[in-house]
């Protein structure tokens, strides 16, 4: 008794002594240096207590925190949702007819190998230390604080600008864009009301009228909480797979001869392999394969999704790994097994391919329907502009979803006002939901012909931002290894262990790299076109800035490898997870047999 009612004396004396800079109390009452929960991720507080960091509950008038109620096949979709949007249905006709059926064919199968590096990148650092600050997050633990703060900031930007753009009216058929000869996604320009005008005339129902009946949806289908979020995004993304492999069944039925034409198409279109892109030599086919590459890029983004759902997983050690496994695959399949089966039945010189690279971003547009036209199916048009508005309001809705997240895990790292870790009893970072939902006002610039240039400058700094993102993840996972030699801890403690890791981490660092640096190269050719290099590399100089002027503000330096903290909240996981495994064991018990096949194959 005599010895506690002293250690308590001297831990009260320990806290009234100003401590040294640097420095917090640890559990015994002494000074020690803080963990990198405690810190903040700031090596600077400039005044600020950094032990009084914002939890998720109780400091800083935080009500609430994020729920843990996202399973493995919501996180799956979610990512789908993002990833699978009209740059696969309507962008690989452009693709195809820059780089021919080959060509095209081996820019997304370069740029799906990077994605899967990307993917078992983030899974293997996930499951090691599951957060609630994404990705961003774990730059600033393994690298440098303001490393991560730029990445986080870069990809708020990215989804702050996507979410208008998946919900603008701009109709590119009528209205002059910006000419950035195709390697931006400026054909997403336009996309939702744009869509529903390939039924209704804007003449009949404004333009504005369907861009705020789309925001009211999105913003309350998020409003709902993540349980009711998922399992919307659940259902839209996997109505997605459903099409895609309508689709490609299609696209082989017509290749095989079933189509009223009964014309056995076969690899017939493959004797001519490569399509030539500003030249007319074999610099020109190199010239196609790189654009289609720079397209893949923005293709897959949306991938990387997975790792800010993590905050809100039920059992992230469980939950993430599966995800990954599953997002992957079903992006390969219905990426490559589309961009394969459209090269099969189009000719990339067919005059009506050109014709409908030049349309909106209605059915009309894509491949498909060029393809069904040659074949003589008529009604074609119609269904796939049905699942185009599914395809573009899913990737709107779990775009305002990674946006209000990325913002609260600025917020929790300190990096973001605090006002934005607020969360409703749903666990809904409401403050940050309502400030990103603002932006989405963007899309109105559309209903101006004037403006309607101005956003499509915005839209197509979109894939440097997204390049930015998957080089900031691939780097923070060679620091983790780098971080775990360094430490003498064994990669075969890990509880996803990925193949081929450092490896292809370098390998997809160093592809995203030169793809991102080189994204721009058409600005060049024939001659110099000053608006479409700016918007091909803007995003760029914004990342320096981020990370240069917190660098300089703060005093941040690199993190050594032996100082890396890869120990903090890992003791909490692993007891929610034992805890967490017996729950699950004890429910998948209890279930039926045709609910246990549900839940595999989903």
């Amino acid at each position: 008794m005599a010895q506690t009612e002293g250690a308590n004396k001297d831990q009260e004396q320990a806290k009234a002594t100003p401590l040294p800079p640097g420095m917090v109390l640890g559990p015994d009452g002494k000074p020690c240096k803080p963990s990198f929960e405690e810190k903040g991720d700031l090596e600077t507080s400039r005044g600020v207590d950094v032990r009084s960091v914002h939890s998720d509950s109780g400091n800083g008038g935080v009500e609430e925190g994020l729920h843990r109620n996202l399973e493995a096949r919501q996180i799956t979709m979610i990512a789908l949702g993002g990833a699978i949007g009209t740059g696969l249905i309507i962008g690989s006709g452009s693709a195809l007819a820059r780089a021919g059926p080959v060509g095209m064919l081996i820019g997304y199968v370069i740029m799906g190998a990077v994605c899967y590096s990307v993917m078992i990148s983030l899974g293997e650092m996930a499951t090691y230390l599951p957060g609630k600050r994404g990705f961003a997050g774990y730059l600033s633990r393994f690298a440098d604080p303001a490393l991560g703060t730029a990445l986080g900031y870069n990809y708020l930007f990215k989804y702050l600008i996507g979410t208008p753009n998946n919900l603008t009216a701009a109709s590119l058929g009528n209205v002059p864009l910006p000419s950035f000869r195709g390697n931006e996604p400026v054909a997403d320009v336009g996309l939702l009301a744009q869509v529903v005008q390939f039924w209704i005339e804007p003449s009949r129902f404004p333009i504005a009228a369907w861009i705020s009946i789309f925001i009211v949806v999105i913003v309350a289908i998020n409003c709902c909480g993540v349980r009711v979020f998922g399992e919307v995004e659940f259902w839209m993304s996997l109505f997605k797979i459903i099409t895609l492999t309508g689709l490609i069944i299609f696209g082989i039925v017509i290749d095989l001869g079933g189509g009223p034409s009964h014309d056995r198409i076969g690899f017939r279109y493959w004797k001519h392999p490569f399509s030539h892109y500003l030249l007319k030599n074999d610099t020109g086919v190199f010239l196609g394969v790189w654009a289609v590459m720079v397209n893949a890029l923005f293709a897959y983004m949306g991938c990387e999704m997975t790792g800010v759902t993590f905050g809100e997983a039920r059992n992230p050690r469980k939950a993430v790994p599966a995800a990954i496994r599953r997002t992957f695959w079903r992006l390969l399949i219905s990426y490559i097994g589309s961009i394969f089966v459209v090269g099969l039945i189009v000719p990339y010189n067919d005059p009506r391919l050109l014709a409908a690279n030049k349309k909106s971003n209605s059915a009309s547009a894509s491949p498909f329907v060029v393809a069904s036209t040659v074949a003589g199916v008529k009604v074609l048009p119609q269904i796939l502009n049905a699942c185009i508005l599914v395809f573009v309001l899913s990737a709107a809705n779990s775009d305002l979803y990674i946006v209000s997240r990325t913002l609260y895990g600025l917020a929790t790292e300190r990096k973001a006002p605090s006002i934005f870790l607020r969360c409703n009893r749903f666990g809904v970072p409401y403050v940050a939901l309502a400030f990103c939902s603002l932006f989405i006002a963007l899309a109105y610039l559309n209903v101006s012909q004037a403006s309607k240039v101005v956003f499509g400058y915005f839209t197509a700094v979109v894939t440097m931002f997204g390049a930015i993102t998957w080089m900031g993840i691939l780097y923070a996972h060679i620091r983790f290894m780098q971080a775990l030699k360094a430490q003498g801890i064994s990669r075969d403690t890990l509880p996803y262990k990925a193949w081929g890791q450092p490896y292809l981490a370098w390998t997809g660092l160093i592809i995203t790299a030169i793809v991102a640096f080189f994204k721009g190269f058409d600005s060049f050719i024939p001659t110099f076109n000053k608006k479409t290099f700016i918007t091909n590399y803007i995003g760029l100089p914004v990342f320096v800035a981020i990370w240069l002027g917190w660098k300089l503000w703060y005093g941040t330096t690199m993190i050594s490898l032996r100082d890396v903290d890869l120990t903090s909240g890992r003791r909490e996981i692993d007891e929610e997870e034992v805890a967490l495994n017996a729950a699950d064991d004890a429910a998948w018990a209890q279930k039926s047999a045709w609910r246990k096949v549900w839940e595999v194959a989903a």
